[in-house]
């Protein structure tokens, strides 16, 4: 069966990870995809391990199921080469400073006069407008802009540390498919493609929902002083890690957590998941300890509760430690409560649960042979996602796009003299 893009085309002028995978993930619907880098090829190539003159382990990642047309949009050639095709284009997609679209002719302006139906998505770092908007960006920096690197309070050597993976990249390629595919049903209403915008930072800022809220009554006071603190902190000098404890102060956590966290056990780690009382009644009964947090009138800001949690923390600790994780999770099954092992990604790859969905898939890569990734994040059964292919090696489709555009073999192979594509 065709997937729910099948017969949609989209053009993929985007670099590293955000848009590369936004792309990918249409293709997994269907959709053809693609993918203009310059003649050198884009960074990721090189990146993240390289196991090819022209592709990397990162590459490999993030790019299957395109076709590889290098163009170096700088000359006018490579330009004609994309208004030829942005006729046949459903969705183009581009990743660059608010800028450069404009310099390389790619631009919303240009490519919607030539075709009006195009669905056109386009993700900055910062968003188009403001004082940051023309810097450059990347998922580190928003990370430490938008406050996920201090709210995730992992703390080395007195810095705080990026979540790893790229969260932000990997969270906007998804917003910039959803935005895509809302685009596509949008103009099938209307007749009417549109320029779609998303960035890195608004994302960031959506994965923060709840820290992020302010109700004005209750939390404008106690945030400006909380501001102040950590404005006189930084102009004294002081490290981080003080201006850290400054901000847990104002976010405190209930005493005695022993319901939301990871245990160490006999011979690996746990996590348990325990957000309602129901839950933490029957995590308690399993362990069989006793917590005050269930009796009438506990204060968790009392003298009491913060000696009884952290007694209460210790007995656990010392529990998980007698038994094994497998042997924790088939009590605790049995008991109802959520939890799990924290595992390391490559034993993923033959989990036998990932396996059964479908979650890890194996492509077959023409210069590579068998490559084994990650599945299609969604099933559908009228329409299902399939993995179509490998990531492209540089240049491998270019022949392929460029007759099909009417260029004779002796004009690509002009081109390719002239460094307008390899």
């Amino acid at each position: 069966m065709p997937g729910a893009l099948d017969g949609i085309r989209i053009l993929d002028c985007t670099e590293i990870i955000a848009g590369p995978v936004s792309a990918m993930l249409l293709s997994d619907m269907g959709a053809e995809v693609i993918k203009v880098e310059p003649p050198r090829g884009e960074p990721y190539r090189f990146m993240a391990g390289p196991i090819s003159p022209t592709e990397s382990h990162g590459y490999l990642g993030l790019n299957r199921g395109k076709k590889s047309l290098p163009l170096d949009l700088s000359k006018p050639k490579a330009r004609e080469v994309i208004y030829r095709l942005v006729p046949s284009i459903d969705v183009a997609i581009v990743n660059f400073r608010p800028d450069v679209p404009y310099k390389l002719g790619i631009d919303y302006e240009t490519l919607s006069a030539i075709n009006p139906r195009l669905v056109y998505l386009e993700n900055t770092a910062y968003g188009r407008k403001g004082p940051d908007s023309a810097r450059p960006g990347y998922d580190i920096i928003i990370q430490g802009l938008s406050g996920l690197m201090a709210g995730n309070g992992k703390i080395q050597n007195g810095l705080p540390q990026t979540i790893n993976p790229a969260l932000a990249d990997a969270a906007t390629a998804i917003a910039m498919a959803w935005g895509a595919c809302a685009g596509l049903f949008a103009r099938e209403r209307t007749g009417k493609g549109q320029k779609i915008e998303t960035s890195l930072l608004a994302t960031a800022l959506h994965l923060q929902t709840i820290s992020l809220l302010q109700v004005e009554q209750l939390d404008r006071e106690p945030r400006e002083q909380l501001l102040e603190d950590i404005s006189v902190l930084r102009w004294g000098g002081r490290p981080f890690t003080e201006v850290f404890a400054r901000h847990e102060e104002a976010r405190p956590r209930p005493p005695g957590n022993i319901y939301y966290r990871a245990f160490q056990t006999k011979d690996s780690v746990i996590t348990v998941a325990c957000l309602s009382d129901s839950l933490r009644r029957k995590m308690a009964g399993a362990l069989g300890l006793h917590d005050i947090l269930f009796e009438p009138g506990y204060d968790a800001t009392s003298e009491q509760a913060i000696t009884f949690g952290a007694d209460l923390i210790a007995k656990a600790e010392a529990l998980f430690l007698e038994r094994t994780t497998e042997e924790w999770i088939a009590h605790l099954d049995k008991a109802g409560v959520p939890c799990g092992p924290v595992l390391f990604i490559e034993e993923l790859v033959e989990h036998p649960q990932a396996l059964a969905n479908d979650y890890v898939v194996e492509v077959e890569h023409s210069k590579l042979g068998p490559v084994k990734m990650f599945g299609p994040v969604l099933h559908m059964s009228e329409t299902p996602l399939k993995a179509q292919s490998a990531s492209p090696p540089l240049g491998e489709h270019t022949d392929e796009i460029l007759r099909s555009l009417g260029y004779s073999d002796a004009g690509i192979a002009a081109m390719r003299e002239q460094g307008v594509t390899r």
